[in-house]
């Protein structure tokens, strides 16, 4: 086979996978990792046992977090992890999927202007952080959401 069919190949379906919409890649059928790593990678030593999860995981951990309160990625890694007999959860696909729910969420809402039925990724999302900061949506509306569940509101 030709190399350039071969490189036109894998660009269009690049191509194909970015169109498609943020709940395609909530929902896509992926399955959870448990990896021994071989060398250090991201902050975490050699030899630990890595999970990897998918977005409908941390979008179901997310759902579990009760109104009013919020949540640091930090713990979601470390529940998840030990909850999976891990010693660490990945930080970079976290991130990603973090972003998957939280833009699928956006989306949701844009299609039928309400919040009540998505994801309150606004539990888990600081609302000056960097991943806040990619999303299609204002920082000040995260923090809205979250000024919006404190007792008394």
């Amino acid at each position: 086979m030709d190399r350039g069919n071969n490189s036109e190949y894998s660009q269009r379906e690049r191509m194909m996978a970015s169109l498609k919409s943020w709940n395609d890649k909530l929902n896509a059928d992926k399955q959870p990792k448990i990896v021994q790593l071989e060398k250090a990678f991201a902050g975490i030593p050699a030899g630990q046992m890595l999970y990897v999860g998918t977005p409908q995981i941390v979008a179901d951990y997310i759902d579990k977090i009760p109104y009013g309160e919020t949540r640091t990625i930090i713990r979601l890694r470390q529940e998840l992890a030990t909850a999976n007999n891990c010693d660490a959860m990945c930080p970079v696909s976290t991130a990603i999927f973090i972003r998957i729910v939280a833009e699928a969420a956006i989306e949701s809402m844009n299609e039928d202007n309400s919040a009540g039925t998505m994801a309150p990724f606004w539990r888990l999302v600081e609302p000056d952080s960097k991943i806040a900061k990619r999303l299609s949506i204002d920082g000040s509306w995260i923090a809205m959401q979250r000024q919006s569940e404190l007792p008394g509101q």
